[in-house]
């Protein structure tokens, strides 16, 4: 089974919250006493976890220099979904579902950073292709800070075959591109909505812009022409949230 190291109080806690039977070691700063650590400390061996007290400079390196706050455990790393699962979870909603489609993203940190807003806005998750697109990995994981844990990831084939399948459950399909002629904040988005976002450079591939019901952009003030998938995946999902929030 495959396994990264999460570091942070945040995403520690995010484990134990959400997938504590996937803990598996931890080690912690044994010079901090600090009671927000106290709290992890004592959630993971109520756990049955034994944290290992170690050197600053281990968990520099275990958290490759970045700030881990003086803890690091490791995790089994999350399930992929699949396509059958993403039909049983969208016919059980109970709500406006809400998803973030990524046609062909590429890079782990983009979808680690997806996988963030995701969460904070309350989607229901993320629908990735199959090939050339990052999968679930320990670089994902850490840029997720615990989001991994609590929004699933669904791997699909056929992504135009998926978005039929949405659109005939009444779920509109919504597209990111900058030639549209629509803004964001010209569209009524509280219904039941999914956000498609093409790859880094490319955009949207043909036959999935053929599949959404509307083309959306972001208005551009400044001389660049676009913004990293990231951050405007979060651009547009809290745009859906604020309206969602209004409704």
């Amino acid at each position: 089974m495959s396994t990264t190291q999460l570091f942070g109080i945040h995403a520690v806690q995010a484990a134990l919250d959400y997938s504590p039977q996937k803990i598996s070691r931890a080690w912690v700063d044994g010079q901090r006493q600090d009671a927000r650590l106290k709290q992890v400390v004592d959630d993971l061996l109520a756990l049955g976890v034994q944290p290992e007290k170690t050197e600053r400079k281990k968990l520099d390196r275990m958290a490759d220099g970045k700030n881990h706050q003086g803890i690091v455990v490791a995790v089994e790393l999350p399930a992929m979904h699949s396509e059958d699962q993403l039909k049983l979870d969208v016919q059980a909603l109970n709500e406006p579902a809400f998803y973030l489609v990524l046609d062909q993203v590429q890079d782990p940190h983009n979808l680690g950073a997806c996988l963030r807003t995701v969460d904070a806005v309350g989607a229901h998750g993320i629908i990735v292709t199959k090939d050339n697109a990052a999968s679930i990995t320990p670089t994902v994981c850490k840029v997720a800070s615990g989001a991994a844990e609590t929004v699933p990831v669904y791997q699909v084939t056929n992504l135009a075959r998926v978005l039929r399948w949405l659109k005939e459950q009444n779920i509109w399909v919504m597209g990111a591109a900058g030639e549209a002629e629509q803004t964001i904040y010209d569209m009524k988005l509280d219904m039941s909505l999914a956000l498609v976002m093409g790859a880094e450079g490319s955009g949207m591939r043909h036959l999935t812009r053929q599949h959404c019901d509307f083309l959306v952009k972001i208005p551009m003030a400044g001389q660049v022409e676009s913004l990293n998938v990231s951050v405007a995946a979060g651009v547009l999902l809290y745009e859906v949230f604020r309206q969602k929030q209004k409704a």
